[in-house]
Formats: structure tokens, sequence, C-alpha cells
């Protein structure tokens, strides 16, 4: 089985780990006091996609490293955590570590000598789940790294939408530092849907490794959000398309203030007759680094993919650099890319005020329309977080 190699991430930003610590909280939240959690919490929580109040999601709650409450609500769903899963079956010890090298770089390193916890869940051979799986890591404390390791598997002729909200306090200038790896199995003719927001303090420090393995007809579709100023972040997840038909996307949003480093992207690896794959980003930047890197790559005949990857700078001093990559290694296949970074018209802005709309609401308008070009099947908890920013950044003008 294939794996991530050391010399696949490119690091742009070191995190010194030693001036973190691992720090666990007390206690473990029952089904009735979840929903007496402060407001304040509750609104983070709901910033990061996770409601709460919604009787009907699973729910996942993880802080610092503490796994404080969990609770399942549909039959063939099976949610619990890392450890718990890997005490209770050990059979899945042959799954875990084996998409992502444990040596890949100092971060995974760091998660496997260092492993708390994570979120285990499980979608039964011909479970449809009819509502969505809630997970939320929530880092708490300042000073503090949480490390994760989550584990997901579909079996044949299952599907799923698993909603993860990556959030946190204010956390001053001690900041905090986020280190996540998620290995994902999806079975035959199985779907899933995973939806990311990161919604964290702007000193967190992020390095999110994924690796997803996808057998014959199985479909992967990700949906990544980053609406909020972040110290650093670092991700590139890969998904090995290894069964005929077998398709991926990554949808990905993100928005950059000053003083952020953003490094993301993703990749795509086509080792089956008839596989498929779209890569599709789209980026807001008003100031900071924005690294966007997508690859595909197209190891046997019959497949198809394209990147895509657009850039919209608000403000001066803002950087935005596409990184598209395409490998072929097989004569019948069919990749493509297009790339594209600019500024919003002013054309565009006067042809809307000159239809009764005022300045502040035309390049919120933009902005929207420009996110949502070719992202429109976002889940609706993403697209309320989505408008609600582009409103933010219409009124602050451009």
């Amino acid at each position: 089985m294939s794996k991530m190699r050391n010399n696949e991430v490119v690091e742009k930003k070191d995190i010194d780990l030693s001036q973190y610590k691992v720090e666990k909280v007390p206690e473990y939240i029952s089904e009735v006091d979840i929903k007496k959690l402060p407001e304040v919490e509750k609104s983070i929580l709901l910033h990061a996609g996770v409601d709460l109040e919604n009787d009907k999601a699973d729910t996942f709650l993880m802080k610092n490293q503490t796994v404080v409450h969990k609770a399942t609500r549909q039959s063939g769903v099976e949610l619990l955590d890392t450890n718990e899963a890997l005490a209770k079956y050990p059979e899945l010890k042959k799954l875990h570590w084996k998409l992502i090298d444990p040596n890949t770089d100092k971060y995974t390193k760091f998660v496997y000598d260092n492993l708390e916890s994570g979120y285990f869940i499980r979608i039964k051979k011909g479970t449809k789940a009819i509502f969505p799986i809630q997970s939320c890591l929530f880092l708490e404390t300042p000073s503090v790294v949480q490390n994760v390791h989550n584990l997901i598997i579909l079996e044949e002729n299952s599907s799923v939408e698993i909603l993860t909200g990556c959030t946190s306090k204010e956390l001053g200038k001690d900041g905090g530092a986020h280190l996540g790896i998620t290995e994902i199995y999806i079975g035959k003719n199985a779907s899933l849907t995973y939806s990311m927001v990161h919604n964290w303090h702007e000193s967190v420090r992020v390095r999110s490794r994924t690796a997803i393995y996808v057998e014959e007809n199985g479909t992967f579709i990700s949906n990544y959000v980053l609406l909020k100023k972040v110290k650093d972040i670092q991700m590139n997840p890969i998904a090995y398309l290894k069964g005929r038909a077998a398709r991926a996307r990554f949808n990905s949003i993100l928005l950059s203030y000053p003083g952020s480093f953003i490094d993301v992207g993703s990749r795509v690896v086509l080792d089956a007759p008839d596989t498929s794959s779209e890569i599709i980003s789209r980026v807001v930047n008003k100031g900071g680094k924005v690294i966007a890197r997508g690859l595909i790559s197209g190891n046997v005949s019959g497949v198809k993919g394209h990147l895509e990857c657009q850039g919209l700078i608000l403000e001066d001093g803002g950087e935005i650099y596409t990184i598209p990559q395409l490998n072929g290694l097989s004569p019948d296949i069919m990749l493509s890319h297009e790339a594209a970074v600019g500024k919003i018209a002013r054309e565009e802005v006067e042809y809307l005020m000159a239809r009764g709309i005022n300045e502040t609401d035309a390049v919120g308008l933009i902005i929207r329309g420009f996110l949502y070009e070719g992202l429109e099947n976002f889940p609706n908890v993403l697209k309320q977080e989505i408008d609600r920013i582009s409103d933010e950044l219409g009124a602050k003008g451009y």
C-alpha cells in the first residue's frame, strides 16, 4: 500500500514543539451537559460548523488532548475515540499508520510518539447515514499542542457526511499548535463527503496530514474552509484512487489576513482505469502569504483530472502563489489545469451600483460569487459562514 514519504512534504515554517505542552482536561461532558456549555464556547463551535443544539447529528468533541463527549444516534454508525477503538478491535492496527508513514516529518513523528486520541468513525456495510456526523477538535488552553490521530472507515455500499470543526479560544500571544493525522478508507461503492472548517485563533500553528484510500466506484468529496486569521498552516492531503471508477474532489476556500502564512494543497493519484478527480480552490487575500498547491498524477490509461485555482487580492501586501502540477505516466489520459490571480474590477462594482445596489453590497456579492463559482454544492452550514464573511469583507471595502 502506498504511503506518504518524507520528501513529499516541503516545510516552509518550522514549529519548535518544545515550547508547547501536552495537556488534558479533566471532565467528560454528558449528553445533557453538552448543551450547558458556556454561550461563548457554543458560539465558537457554531462558527466552526458544529451545532450542539442539533439533536439528530452524531457528535464528537475533543478539548486539548481529551475526548470530552461522543454520542451516536444512528444505527450502522460507530463513533469511538481512537484508543478505545484500537483496544476493542485489534485488527484496526493493520490500518493505523498504514497510509501515512510516521516518519514523514517531525510532526507525524511527534503524534506517533505522543498519541493521546482522536476519533474513530466506521460506517457499516450498506448503511446510508441520514444525518451528518459532526466532530470538533477544540484547543482550549494557551501553549498547548493538540496531537490527534483520526481513523475513518466506510464499508462497502455505505455513505455519510462528516463535518469537522477545528477551533480554539482566544489564546493570546502564547498561542498553541494543532497536529492532525487522518487516515480514511472508502470501500467499494461507498461515498464520503468530508467537510472541514478551520476557525483558529490568530496565534495558532497548524500541521495537518491526511491520506485517503478509495476502492472501486468509491467517492471522496472534501470541502475545506479557512475563514479566520491563523498564524501559519501547512496541509497537503493525498487521495489514492485504487479501484476502477473511483472519484475524488477537493474543494477549498481560503481567506488570508496580514501576518498569516498559508501553505495548502491537495493531491490525487489516479491508480486505476476510469478514475477521475477535480481540485478546485478559491483564495481571497487581504494580506499575508498563500501558497496554493495542487497535484494530479495519472498513472494508468483511461483517467481524467482537472485542477483549478483562482485568487483574488483585495489589498496591497497580499501574496498568492499557485503551484499546479500534472504528472502523466500513460498515453491515454486527460489532465488539465488553469490558474488566475487578480483583483475586483471596478467596472463590476459600478455595474451593480447602476442597478441600485450600494457599493458595500456590490463588493460582498462579487466576493460571494467568486467563492461559490464551481463550489455550489457546499453544505449549508459552510455556505452560511461564507456568506457572513463575504458581507463583512464587502462592508470593509476593497
